[in-house]
């Protein structure tokens, strides 16, 4: 399962967490990497790992930088075949305390970013009449969280989003699905916890066993556990699997 020689992936957020773990097995299965972030020293980082991967800094919410992106991935690997958008951010506030800013970002920072990316890259994946589309959305994209009203929008948004597309692609060769973690231990997951304290006065060990009764095995997932779906849907033999939306949350939903 998960031969990928040569097939050129782009990772969207590949620098940390869920997005570096994806360019790992994505690269132990064949694949030629180009991973996109906004801080060029995580990607840095990730990419000495993963010999032969090339590096884009690029904010994924921008439309020429995304046009810019996909231009430096193609001279570094030619044809892209497998897109991960997993760039994402979060912020929470209570929803009386949602301004329009805070909305905005967070469309912009997960839903927009993975409208872009997706678009950006269709054209070589109709040409080869192939591809393979992950987003990388949340358990938030199939249920609602207090506080995070913004973000479990955004999230919805991604699920309809690959959904519709699948239906467009499916006698194209390529499938289009989302995959929904649930609390992951990620860089992200510690600054939302870390702000949950702050903003509550608890202690960050107690915000961490609170989010962790959400989910029935009683743990965080790992970020490799993740990866592990992405890569089967990359995978020649998921080729049937479209318009799906994946929980990864140990039986949360």
């Amino acid at each position: 399962m998960g031969k990928l020689d040569g097939r050129h992936a782009l990772v969207t957020g590949g620098g940390s967490g869920v997005g570096a773990a994806i360019a790992k097995v994505l690269a132990a299965a064949g694949a030629r990497l180009t991973l996109v972030g906004r801080r060029p020293e995580p990607l840095a980082a990730t990419a000495r790992s993963l010999p032969g991967a090339a590096t884009v800094t690029a904010d994924v919410t921008k439309e020429d930088e995304v046009a810019a992106m996909v231009e430096a991935a193609h001279s570094a690997h030619g044809r892209i075949g497998i897109l991960i958008a997993n760039a994402g951010a979060v912020e929470s506030a209570p929803f009386a305390k949602v301004d329009m800013a805070l909305w905005q970002r967070m469309l912009a920072a997960n839903l927009t970013g993975a409208f872009l990316s997706a678009r950006a890259v269709l054209p070589d994946m109709m040409a080869g009449n192939s591809g393979r589309i992950v987003f990388v959305a949340s358990t938030a994209g199939l249920r609602g969280y207090a506080y995070v009203a913004p973000y479990c929008a955004a999230k919805h948004g991604v699920v309809g989003l690959a959904r519709a597309l699948a239906r467009e692609t499916a006698r194209d060769g390529i499938t289009v699905n989302a995959i929904c973690p649930g609390f992951t231990e990620t860089p992200m997951l510690e600054r939302s916890i870390q702000r949950i304290a702050e903003t509550t006065g608890k202690s960050t060990g107690k915000v961490r066993d609170a989010l962790m009764r959400d989910n029935p095995q009683g743990r965080f997932v790992r970020p490799e556990e993740v990866a592990g779906a992405a890569l089967w849907l990359c995978a020649p033999d998921a080729a049937a699997v479209t318009g799906q939306a994946i929980a990864v949350a140990g039986g949360e939903l």
